[in-house]
């Protein structure tokens, strides 16, 4: 059993910083209450996490190659664990924010040598074996995420869902020194700093634009000038990459057509499957009165399915057309997405159940031949860039379908909230968004308490259902992409993946 410490060192990472990308969702309407804040910050603890993965996925994999993966992996663990517990000791959301992102910092170093730890730790069949257990615990963090956070919630309050990260923290870094070898790669040279920080602004800017937009005015003069840095960091971010010797990322790749629609795939598929289960998990806590564990149960009908299609898919659609699975998942998730938005003012948790196992059906279809995709579209030596990009892309598909999606449904509950009983729309918006659905109502006058809990109900009805109309075409526009651009590159290195590398996830470099 000795010989299988070093994936179960490199599982526990992983499961951890999964986990943590879905745990919150359940848990944000008691954070709301326990640190008296508003709906940017609930927005900024999930994207400040994802956006630290995502901007730093790439760099993380290049100082791991020069300094050594097992050092980088174990320095990430440590990073994660000191800031989850300033996470669970946050006093205000500006503070959680702030270790969250942190904690992504921590989480991109782990990420980015997961695989490579794996790989240089096997052999043969054992490799293939290892690989596919830490597939599944990839595809169980995910699917346990909601429900965990809902059982930490509620039996032992929010901030156990950062504690728990402590013992298994610990566990993972003793298993790790024990068993795990160092290795490095010997051609490695320096990190791509430019790079990283114009793509970390980039990002950055963009994120926050998107969110700002829908307090202070898409025209306002903070909001565009947001977008302006945006665009010229990311300006700045081609620049520097076409004009360094070793690039971050190697934008020639995008020449590729099958390449970039597979990246193009992977990011609307973060935005259509999951990026509205912030705001479902709101409604059917705040609105529908459900506790944290049973809000996460209702995730179940798209869990349960995205595990079994993706491991039916992984087993018997081995050698069929990426542009296929993957384009054909994006249809279905964008088909989940809009089934959901038959929800109305009386609906609860069952009517959402249809559209998400179809979405979940759709996750497990598109995400197993994904990252083999991608890097089969490139040639063998920039197989590592390959996975550590469309991780990327991935992860920011996430931040900015929460940002996207949360300006969204902002906008949809003000429409419905203006012109009713309640004379402040703007107002009664922001506590709805923030988990504050009761008090709202317990501060109407008893003559029109009815009415303004029917209000309530149809705003975040409408609110919900422009989120769900939104995933739904931004998925099928992911489809529509990957049609037209997988399968149809010419030239470019086909490079030979082992069919054991699991699909389920992105692939660290």
């Amino acid at each position: 059993m000795r010989k299988w410490l070093p994936l179960t060192a490199v599982s526990l990472g992983a499961f951890m910083l999964l986990v943590d990308v879905t745990i919150v969702t359940v848990a944000l309407p008691d954070m709301a209450k326990g640190l008296h804040t508003g709906f940017t910050d609930l927005q900024w603890v999930l994207d400040s996490y994802a956006l630290a993965l995502a901007a730093l996925l790439l760099g993380a994999g290049s100082l791991a190659d020069r300094f050594g993966r097992r050092r980088i992996y174990l320095g990430g663990l440590v990073l994660f664990a000191g800031a989850s517990l300033a996470c669970g000791v946050s006093g205000t959301g500006g503070e959680l924010v702030l270790f969250r992102g942190v904690q992504g910092v921590g989480g991109a170093a782990m990420f980015a040598t997961t695989m490579a730890l794996l790989n240089t730790s096997y052999q043969g069949r054992d490799r293939g074996v290892a690989f596919g257990v830490w597939g599944a615990v990839n595809g169980a963090a995910a699917a346990a995420g909601p429900i965990l956070g809902g059982l930490l919630t509620e039996q032992l309050g929010w901030r156990w869902i950062f504690f728990i990260n402590l013992p298994i923290s610990v566990l993972a870094v003793l298993v790790t020194v024990r068993a795990v070898r160092e290795s490095r790669d010997p051609q490695a040279k320096g990190l791509d700093l430019p790079g990283l920080v114009s793509f970390t602004v980039a990002a950055g800017a963009l994120t926050f634009a998107l969110i700002r937009g829908a307090a202070d005015g898409w025209g306002s003069t903070s909001t565009l000038g947001l977008f302006a840095l945006s665009a010229v960091a990311l300006l700045a971010f081609v620049v520097v990459q076409l004009r360094s010797s070793r690039p971050m990322f190697d934008l020639s790749l995008l020449r590729n057509p099958s390449f970039s629609g597979v990246l193009a795939g992977g990011l609307l598929l973060s935005v259509a499957a999951f990026s509205y289960l912030v705001y479902t998990s709101l409604w059917l806590q705040s609105v529908r009165g459900l506790g944290p564990v049973a809000a996460g149960l209702a995730v179940l009908p798209m869990s349960v399915p995205a595990f079994l299609v993706s491991a039916l898919a992984g087993r018997r659609l081995h050698g069929a057309s990426p542009r296929l699975t993957i384009g054909g998942g994006l249809v279905l998730i964008g088909a989940g997405a809009l089934l959901q938005a038959l929800i109305g003012p009386g609906s609860s948790w069952p009517v959402l159940a249809p559209g998400l196992a179809v979405a979940g059906a759709g996750v497990g279809l598109a995400t197993p031949a994904m990252a083999a995709a991608a890097m089969a579209a490139v040639p063998q030596r920039r197989s590592g860039m390959a996975g550590g990009a469309l991780n990327t892309a991935r992860q920011l598909g996430n931040a900015l379908g929460i940002a996207v999606l949360g300006a969204v449904f902002q906008a949809g509950l003000e429409r419905r909230l203006r012109g009713g009983v309640l004379p402040d729309a703007k107002g009664a918006a922001d506590a709805l968004t923030a988990g504050q659905a009761g008090a709202v109502i317990g501060r109407a006058a008893p003559g029109q308490r009815a009415g303004v809990v029917e209000l309530v109900h149809q705003a975040f009805a409408v609110g919900l259902r422009d989120a769900f109309l939104v995933s739904g075409v931004l998925g099928l526009l992911g489809a529509a992409l990957v049609f037209a651009l997988v399968g149809r590159a010419r030239g470019g290195g086909e490079a030979a993946v082992p069919a054991a590398v699991p699909t389920g996830e992105p692939v660290a470099r």
